[in-house]
């Protein structure tokens, strides 16, 4: 056992079956060879929040039906890199608690060592339901019972009221099921009648799915020309839905519009960078994103407590390795507006004091 010196050796020689997801912003489907060269440190983590890394593991037996969950959370270098020293203990812990064979039921003690590891993490309910529902389309398994529940709630077009017995679990094993025709169909069919306690969850669940072409189409559309009960809140959420889809023309063109219209609110801006960081790859797009963070704050309040917002961002941005360079690039761009280049010089003069 001392032998083992990283987790993708811990599950295999377990004899596990497994799949890993990264939640640190959206949850993301890891590759194994791609965690494991994470894990060896030849690649940086690539969605850093505050400073660490944040993984789903999911494992089982071959005869099993219901996998085994485990949520690390490891500190991250200044580089993006794994903590060495933290995954080993990790590895450590785990070992100590249960031996080479991951998946039988711990004793009380064994209960208290794996409660008190320091790695570990519980995530919010929204993320830890989509999980399941991705976990389940993963392993090949029926939807919860809520999945028929919301499915034909959506196909009453006369009872949008009607929305008080739909679970969580059954919107996110919709969304997680989005890529079948007939959902989509239905979705885009019923989208602009959703009230907003049933618009807003379906957002947050469909933001880690790859979405057919005509619901980006619908979304987009009503980012851009909001129904009348939309407010800012709506709006930020219909961005987030689409954030593993930032890619698309039509996310792009949607993007453009607003950033040139001014049209981001406070949250807008944190939802971009927290979760369609992928957008900012681009060094035109990224220098108006940040020049319209610092436009928008309140030039009522001191220099120092407008720029909270622009320095928070700018240091979540800074830390994800696909974003470094094109932040560096925006810094040292001649264009920079003078109110740009000032909230760098206040950020730096602030790390180094």
């Amino acid at each position: 056992m001392s032998t083992i010196s990283t987790i993708s050796e811990l599950l295999q020689l377990s004899d596990s079956q497994y799949r890993i997801f990264d939640l640190g912003r959206k949850i993301d489907k890891l590759s194994k060879s791609h965690f494991e060269k994470i894990e060896q440190n030849q690649l940086p983590y690539p969605f850093p929040s505050q400073g660490h890394a944040f993984f789903a593991i999911a494992f089982w037996q071959k005869q099993a039906t219901t996998p085994y969950l485990w949520f690390i959370k490891l500190p991250l270098d200044e580089r993006g890199l794994l903590n060495q020293g933290a995954r080993n203990h990790f590895i450590a812990i785990i070992i100590e608690a249960l031996g080479s064979d991951l998946t039988v039921d711990p004793t009380e003690q064994q209960e208290k060592l794996l409660s008190n590891n320091p790695y570990h993490f519980t995530p919010s309910q929204y993320k830890l339901a989509s999980l399941n529902s991705i976990i389940k389309v993963e392993l090949k398994q029926a939807p919860n019972q809520h999945f028929n529940t919301f499915f034909s709630y959506l196909s009453e077009s006369d009872a949008w009221d009607n929305w008080h017995k739909i679970g969580v679990q059954g919107i996110t094993d919709f969304a997680a099921r989005i890529d079948k025709p007939e959902n989509a169909q239905i979705l885009r069919t019923a989208f602009d009648h959703l009230p907003t306690p049933v618009l807003l969850p379906l957002c947050t669940a469909l933001e880690n799915q790859i979405l057919p072409e005509q619901l980006i189409s619908v979304i987009c559309n009503r980012i851009l020309q909001p129904k009348n009960s939309d407010d800012n809140e709506v709006q930020t959420h219909l961005i987030r839905s689409l954030a593993s889809n930032t890619a698309h023309p039509y996310v792009i063109n949607m993007f453009d519009e607003l950033i040139n219209n001014k049209s981001f609110n406070e949250e807008d801006f944190i939802t971009i960078a927290g979760r369609c960081w992928l957008l900012l790859e681009n060094d035109k797009r990224m220098m108006m994103f940040l020049e319209n963070l610092i436009s928008s704050q309140d030039p009522s309040q001191s220099s120092s407590q407008s720029n909270m917002l622009f320095n928070a961002i700018f240091k979540d941005l800074v830390a994800i390795p696909s974003i470094r360079t094109v932040i560096f690039q925006c810094m040292r761009n001649p264009e920079r507006s003078p109110e740009f280049a000032q909230a760098i010089g206040q950020l730096f003069n602030q790390a180094q004091g």
